[in-house]
């Protein structure tokens, strides 16, 4: 188990020395389970081989416990690795796979086995052990690849997309068991992923990445409610939040949000945080997501003043709830999260009340959060 430390650490490549990663600095608490979230291409997988010793580091240091790994091999680094394919060898039986890095190391040959045993029983695959991966379903090949992770015992487990190749309901449940693993055994872990779900539901903290750079390093809650930037508020979510561009403006002694298509009454701490900011009659943007919009008496009672007219698009029904895409008078489209207890129609037109409790406001140029 270990802390790791990453200072300033970029990865250029290529004859124009482009950044794959910059300026990366970041701080992983011992016995953490910490996910690198982004799109493709954002530097989350080469971030982790930068860790691993799999890929040279541009610049910067990198600290697993107290040593500098920089120029450590990745044999002598005391990490284990997951990968995406499972990385398994076709001609070795599950038991040798798991076996594999332990008899590299020289490890007894009793203490192998009672290691191996011990994952197996843990994993659930010990009635498995002399089959050949090409035995196994996608499922059983991954549990062998964590096996062989943790038979080793590391100070820190990386795991690279592990479960992408497998289908839905597999991944729910390689989703619980990686929880599982990671609770009862306390080891640091560092998991790379694009998928949100297994971001936000894994995670004690997450990493967004965007073109090499860190977007935010926060809680689960956090990364979801208080998106640092607009970048963050558009990519998390299963809708992304609703954005709307416009100005403040103060009309009788109340300032309102104005957009092309309709103005909405600020609370009194947005009012301060814009007064404080010197914002008014600047152009911010104002992001509020699917389900703090809604069609409930008891909102439209709450925020009289937070009302947006539009027509009804088209609805994406899942189960649950609806989501409905609508558009304001073709010059504004959002999403609205409602009950299913609510039913349009395509092309009607219905009035939405906004929390404005829960709106955000950001700046326009930088794309920060406006905060006081």
């Amino acid at each position: 188990m270990a802390r790791i430390l990453l200072n300033n650490v970029s990865k250029q490549y290529g004859k124009f020395k482009e950044f794959a990663v910059k300026d990366f600095n970041l701080d992983i608490e011992d016995q953490e389970f910490l996910v690198f979230l982004g799109p493709s291409g954002c530097g989350k997988s080469t971030t982790l081989r930068m860790i691993a010793g799999l890929e040279d580091i541009s610049s910067g240091e990198v600290y697993i416990g107290d040593t500098l790994v920089n120029d450590i091999p990745p044999k002598d680094r005391d990490i284990s690795m997951v990968f995406q394919n499972y990385a398994l060898y076709p001609n070795l039986s599950v038991y040798e796979n798991i076996a594999f890095g332990l008899r590299i190391k020289k490890v007894p040959k009793f203490e192998i086995e009672d290691a191996v045993k011990q994952a197996a029983r843990v994993l659930e695959i010990g009635s498995f052990l002399d089959r050949k991966p090409r035995e196994l379903s996608g499922g059983q090949r991954q549990r062998v690849a964590l096996g062989r992770a943790i038979v080793r015992q590391p100070q820190a487990f990386l795991m690279d997309e592990p479960l992408s190749n497998l289908d839905a309901k597999l991944r729910v449940q390689m989703r619980a068991e990686i929880i599982r693993l990671h609770k009862s055994m306390g080891v640091t872990t560092i998991y790379v992923t694009h998928d949100q779900i297994e971001a936000m539901t894994m995670g004690d903290r997450i990493v967004v990445m965007n073109n090499g750079v860190i977007q935010q390093v926060d809680t689960p809650e956090n990364i979801y409610n208080r998106p640092q930037n607009i970048f963050v508020a558009k990519f998390i979510g299963n809708q992304p939040m609703n954005l709307f561009q416009g100005t403040v403006r103060e009309v009788d002694g109340q300032l309102r949000f104005f957009t092309s298509a309709f103005n909405l009454h600020l609370t009194d701490e947005q009012a301060e945080m814009i007064r404080n900011n010197r914002l008014e009659n600047y152009e911010v943007v104002m992001g509020i997501r699917p389900e703090h919009m809604g069609f409930e008496r008891e909102l439209f009672d709450t925020y009289p003043n937070a009302v947006i007219e539009g027509f009804l698009q088209f609805n994406e029904f899942i189960g649950s709830d609806h989501y409905y895409h609508l558009d304001s008078y073709g010059k504004e489209q959002f999403t609205v999260r409602a009950h299913p207890r609510f039913r349009y129609d395509e092309g009607e037109k219905v009035k939405v009340a906004v929390d404005m409790g829960k709106a955000l406001f950001f700046h326009r140029n930088s794309g920060e959060l406006l905060t006081d």
